[in-house]
């Protein structure tokens, strides 16, 4: 019995302020910048908006003139003509940017990836409209779409056409000519990301179908297209994102005109925000388009789960 005593007395006890505390500590130093950040610059101002949301709050006046209303400005959001004219157009941009985008993306994917011989370069070429500024993108595409003098409708009237769009000056036109701009910017992103997910099959799968007898839109529709799947899901929420957060294009171009007729979501939170200074009734629409995106997003993603299964 003693012995037992005298060896557990003997044992070395361990410190409450060891090195694993120690390593932890000081992994925590090094995130706490970025944890902080974080904290200000997003989780702040999204719990704030969405107590800005339930307020009527004019900038100007200060946080004086805050005054609690509710729900009322979401209310106030379903007789707001131009919202919902905003919202239509979001949702016919989401709906034709995104599917029209991906698929031209995936087809130029799989004409370079499979037969053209300088693939670096196309890939260059292809990506510098996205990094380009989006300004100096839309002045270009200004200057193209000019009326009168621009290249596209000159063309238009050399081929027969005498009374072309006026594009960016048409109601019934100028969301297509920004759909046509955004497409076109973000072609190149999408056709690199595809490129990669191409680059994870396998050359054997291809080599059993031609032993098999299958042509090339057979092994595209059978081989390429399910196994991009994981790839197209994430180019999918990307872009869903991207498109509804769309306005530096309209901004420049069109000023949401004419008549209304290319304003979107975010460009009526601009104008609600920082021109009207109406900074409740813009948190409200911010938190509109935000639970829009997430249900959008939610949709695909649990679609595309339901593609795995099957």
């Amino acid at each position: 019995m003693s012995m037992a005593i005298k060896r557990n007395t003997d044992r070395p006890q361990r410190k409450w302020w060891n090195q694993r505390r120690k390593e932890g500590v000081i992994g925590w130093i090094f995130l706490a910048p970025e944890a902080i950040g974080i904290i200000i610059l997003a989780i702040f101002p999204l719990i704030f908006s969405l107590f800005l949301s339930f307020t009527d709050w004019n900038l100007v006046n200060g946080f004086e003139g805050m005054k609690w209303v509710g729900f009322d400005n979401f209310t106030r959001l379903a007789e707001d003509s131009k919202f919902l004219k905003a919202l239509q157009n979001n949702i016919f941009f989401t709906a034709i940017t995104v599917p029209v985008g991906l698929i031209a993306a995936m087809i130029m994917a799989v004409i370079i990836h499979t037969k053209a011989y300088a693939k670096d370069l196309f890939k260059v070429l292809f990506f510098i409209p996205y990094i380009c500024s989006t300004v100096a993108v839309a002045a270009v595409w200004a200057a193209l779409y000019h009326p009168s003098s621009g290249p596209i409708n000159r063309f238009l009237m050399q081929i027969g056409l005498e009374h072309p769009p006026k594009w960016l000056v048409d109601s019934h036109y100028a969301i297509i000519a920004i759909m046509v701009i955004a497409i076109w910017q973000a072609l190149g992103y999408q056709m690199i990301i595809f490129m990669a997910g191409l680059t994870q099959i396998s050359e054997d799968l291809y080599e059993a179908a031609d032993i098999d007898g299958a042509n090339g839109i057979q092994k595209f529709w059978f081989i390429t297209m399910p196994l991009l799947a994981p790839t197209t899901l994430f180019l999918t929420i990307t872009t869903i994102i991207s498109s509804f957060k769309v306005f530096d294009l309209i901004k420049f171009l069109t000023d949401g005109g004419p008549n209304d007729a290319s304003t979107v979501i975010v460009y009526r939170i601009y104008e609600e925000g920082f021109i009207n200074f109406n900074m409740g009734y813009a948190s409200a629409m911010s938190w509109i388009l935000f639970l829009l995106v997430i249900l959008v997003t939610s949709v695909t993603w649990i679609f595309q789960a339901k593609e795995k299964r099957a």
